[in-house]
């Protein structure tokens, strides 16, 4: 018995209580026998019918819990981790399920439209698209992106990141009113502080003018970091990074009520931090979490 026999079935139920002679009328418009339907009622659920009822609950939970923001791929990640799913599930049944459901990854390119700026100090594209490493502390990206609080959104503010490219793990953050060298002074500072100055990253962000500034630069010289920058006007230099900007606020900020302060805008952004450092699972990682593959290397 498929699916849409089951609900017409219990429609038929429900609609027909208490009418006399109303199932019978229902079933002859459906062209069904009052044998068929009966059995129905008493018809065992297979096996089969138990699991894709459970898949189907288990796809559900993990596509909201991930805020409708991952695909077939990592939904199949993670249900592999899912204590409740004991059978075996293929990224097949997973796409099935999705249609079935009607339900699909929701994450969309967010377009930059930026000024350019005066640059004071500027380098090569070292980096240069290779977003492979072996190991963690060999690369961190670095920008900035524009978050609003307030009743109508009308304050703004800047939220400063550096990323870990080895597993995509958020090193740290900062707020400011600008984007400034002060600001991502700021936030580097922090980044060094948990991992120590013993480490020595290739350090690559855009050419804005926080990053070209001198002061900046000459933050990071006693770190003896190499610096690398993206060709200007080409942000695909500096992806991974801009596509955990544009995941974060599709899957965090644009899901939830918009913070009418600003420590409710810190504990919205540290709460969507703890989530993808700690519970964003990707095949990317071999169905790890950022934190998990950090530290298996690390």
């Amino acid at each position: 018995m498929n699916e849409q026999h089951r609900l017409a079935y219990r429609a038929i139920k429900e609609v027909s209580y208490q009418h006399h002679g109303g199932i019978t009328k229902l079933l002859a418009i459906i062209g069904v026998s009052r044998q068929a339907y009966n059995k129905s009622f008493k018809r065992v659920e297979t096996e089969w019918e138990k699991q894709d009822r459970l898949l189907k609950q288990r796809v559900q939970y993990w596509f909201d819990f991930h805020y409708q923001g991952i695909g077939a791929g990592n939904l199949l990640i993670n249900l592999e981790q899912d204590e409740k799913i004991t059978f075996v599930v293929t990224l097949k049944q997973v796409r099935r399920v999705m249609r079935a459901l009607n339900i699909r990854c929701q994450i969309r390119t967010k377009k930059h439209n930026r000024i350019k700026q005066a640059e004071q100090y500027t380098q090569d594209n070292l980096l240069d698209q290779e977003f492979t490493v072996e190991q963690p502390n060999q690369v961190w990206l670095s920008d900035s992106t524009e978050v609003t609080y307030g009743v109508y959104g009308e304050n703004k503010v800047r939220f400063s990141g550096v990323l870990d490219l080895y597993g995509r793990r958020l090193m740290a953050y900062h707020l400011s009113p600008t984007e400034t060298s002060k600001a991502e002074i700021a936030v580097f500072q922090r980044a060094f502080d948990a991992v120590g100055e013993d480490v020595h990253p290739m350090i690559h962000t855009d050419r804005g003018s926080a990053y070209t500034s001198n002061e900046f630069n000459d933050f990071l010289e006693p770190f003896k970091v190499t610096r690398s920058m993206s060709r200007p006007g080409t942000p695909y230099d500096n992806a991974p990074m801009e596509r955990w900007w544009n995941e974060f606020k599709l899957r965090r900020l644009a899901r939830h009520a918009r913070p009418k302060t600003y420590e409710e805008l810190i504990q919205l952004i540290e709460a969507g931090i703890e989530y993808f450092n700690h519970q964003n699972r990707s095949a990317q990682r071999n169905g790890l979490t950022p934190d998990e593959y950090w530290n298996e290397a690390a």
